[in-house]
């Protein structure tokens, strides 16, 4: 079982920044892919951008040019660098590993994080 921990949301005025973190609490197995979404109110959730542990990344267009996202493996966490923020960018930010028991495994997981809110005010 793998729990994710997300940090870094709150409220910021339009045109500043935001940087969240996400790291997983167990070291003992091996990453695909991470990556952010988000839910707006009323909305359904979206993916945001995802991060493979090679380092292959993935945006949607409404935030490309204006967000980053990173990951330390290491540290097993991954980052999302919001820049340029939108009032549209308001929602719950969740984090999301794929990861299975070491490489080559058969099979593999999703866990997700407990969301963080990002609130962008015009």
């Amino acid at each position: 079982q793998v729990q994710l921990v997300e940090s870094g949301g709150g409220l910021v005025q339009a045109g500043g920044s935001l940087r969240l973190s996400c790291a997983a609490s167990r070291r003992d197995y091996t990453i695909d892919a991470m990556g952010w979404y988000r839910q707006a109110p009323g909305k359904q959730r979206e993916l945001v951008a995802t991060i493979t542990s090679g380092g292959s990344t993935n945006y949607a267009d409404s935030v490309k040019g204006r967000f980053t996202i990173s990951g330390d493996n290491a540290k097993r966490t991954v980052y999302l660098q919001m820049d340029s923020l939108k009032p549209d960018d308001t929602a719950v930010y969740y984090c999301k590993v794929k990861w299975r028991l070491r490489p080559g495994a058969t099979g593999s997981f999703d866990a997700w994080g407990q969301g963080t809110l990002v609130t962008v005010s015009s």
